[in-house]
């Protein structure tokens, strides 16, 4: 047994952990996650280059698109969680039995899901494009690509749920090395399936090649020459066979989770459905919600012009890696909030409640100056263009002001997921983003320009990190915890 298995098993059996051992505990599960996460910006990284490569018309047959499959994308994975917290309970209860058969119940549930999602995205897939007002030009070529998507959706929410499911039984490890792999493959399937073969001259000035009379030798490298519908089927099928693994992984290796040699239903249950549903619809309407108000800004920013719409897409994307620690800390904090709330243990609840999201303010922190320092370079990595690049790097130095209360934020409500407590945070996330956000933008665009609307927004993180600090110390998410340990046992 791990070091860190053990450490889990003993919040299970109300064994005490001392704080160094609650911080090592941290640690183990937020290193692999935070990695995960930093791999899942790469790839959209190198694959927006690759596509890129093709020309403007390629990158915004994708562009057009993009937040229809994040959408789609939420649903699924909303789907996930609101599965997942409940075996994180039911582990930190040491109800196996219970988390099994959980387990057992997702599979069905969100697989019917996925395919009606999937059926509902082909059905749109065509029309979709024009709905949003997308050019003739890239119309074919963006119908496409949401199409393959859409087919897509029962392997990424396989994806998806195993991922969960491990993390929040204990093991994130494995799912993010899993996720690492996605990337290199994704790369791989793209690198054949987007570009048409080519011919490779390689030429050789060493004597021993002159030798044999070798100046020059062609390489021929194959390709399926598919463009934008390419990078699609690349990324799927790189997420297929990530799915199912994970999934071969969680029933036969995952002690929380393993269905071997069980004969029992998989029929979901409508207790497990209801549970499922008061954890992922609050977070599925503000992400819904959220992703309306990305758009309203966008909205905001486009009377500015090209040069300040560039210089706001390539911030956005800059900043990612910025904050994708916290998103990893924020996993950690589910599992470890979860297990220790499904085994009654208030106080080192609260212990790791506040030592996950003072370690993701303390990561968020150092990223921020790191951000500020490195905001040039950062800029000139993703455009050539000087006047974006100088653009960029101002917004993204007032962004990095605000990477705490961000990291706060972030972390926070994954402690509050682990609890199974959305409902209040998600409503808090949309006031802050709509009353504070949303109206500084308007308010300051037309005075400041992009600068004004990143003021706007590094105000607005600030604010929630704010709310969101007070509703962990004085809010009333600990008050489904059913407690079952002793004084003794819980002081840890």
């Amino acid at each position: 047994m791990s070091r860190k298995d053990e450490l889990l098993l003993r919040i299970r059996e109300g064994g005490k952990l001392s704080t160094s051992e609650q911080l090592r505990l941290t640690a183990l599960l937020s290193i692999p996650a935070i990695f995960a996460q930093v791999s899942t910006i790469l790839m959209f990284y190198i694959d927006d280059a690759m596509v890129g490569s093709l020309g403007a018309r390629a990158s915004a047959s994708i562009g057009i698109v993009a937040t229809s499959i994040w959408l789609f994308w939420s649903i699924i994975s909303c789907a996930a969680t609101g599965f997942s917290v409940q075996v994180a309970h039911l582990v930190g209860a040491n109800d196996l039995a219970g988390s099994r058969a959980v387990f057992r119940q997702s599979i069905v549930a969100s697989l019917a899901l996925a395919v009606i999602t999937g059926i509902v995205g082909a059905l749109i897939s065509f029309p979709l494009p024009r709905w949003l007002g997308g050019d003739a030009s890239i119309c074919g070529d963006a119908s496409l690509y949401f199409l393959v998507f859409a087919l897509g959706a029962p392997f990424a929410m396989l994806d998806m749920l195993a991922s969960s499911m491990l993390r929040c039984a204990g093991n994130i490890k494995v799912p993010s090395w899993a996720n690492v792999v996605m990337c290199i493959l994704d790369v791989t399937f793209n690198f054949f399936l987007i570009f048409p073969s080519r011919t490779l001259d390689l030429s050789f000035n060493s004597s021993i090649f002159q030798y044999f009379n070798i100046s020059t030798f062609q390489l021929l490298i194959p390709g399926a020459g598919l463009g934008v519908v390419g990078a699609s089927l690349g990324t799927c099928a790189a997420e297929a066979v990530v799915a199912i693994f994970l999934m071969w992984y969680a029933e036969t290796h995952c002690p929380e989770l393993c269905l071997r040699g069980q004969r029992v239903s998989f029929r979901p249950q409508r207790q497990t459905l209801r549970k499922a549903g008061n954890i992922a619809g609050p977070i599925f309407f503000q992400r819904v919600l959220m992703n309306v108000a990305q758009i309203t800004i966008t909205i905001i920013v486009a009377p500015l012009g090209a040069i300040a719409i560039a210089a706001n897409a390539l911030g956005i994307t800059a900043e990612s890696l910025c904050y994708m620690p916290g998103y990893g800390i924020g996993e950690a904090a589910t599992t470890l909030v979860g297990q220790s709330f499904g085994a009654g243990r208030r106080r080192l609840t609260e212990r790791f409640a506040w030592m996950t999201t003072l370690l993701g303010i303390a990561v968020m922190t150092l990223m921020g100056a790191v951000m500020y320092m490195a905001a040039p370079l950062m800029m000139a990595s993703l455009t050539p263009d000087e006047a974006v690049r100088q653009l960029g790097t101002e917004c993204l130095r007032i962004e990095a002001w605000a990477e705490p209360g961000f990291a706060a934020s972030i972390v926070a409500m994954s402690v509050f997921v682990g609890a199974g407590d959305t409902r209040r945070p998600a409503m808090m996330n949309l006031f802050s983003m709509w009353a504070v956000r949303v109206t500084l933008a308007a308010l300051l665009a037309s005075r400041y320009g992009l600068q004004g609307v990143w003021f706007g927004m590094a105000v607005e993180l600030t604010f929630r990190g704010i709310i969101f600090l007070i509703r962990l110390k004085f809010g009333r998410w600990l008050r489904n915890i059913k407690l079952k340990t002793d004084h003794h046992k819980d002081a840890s």
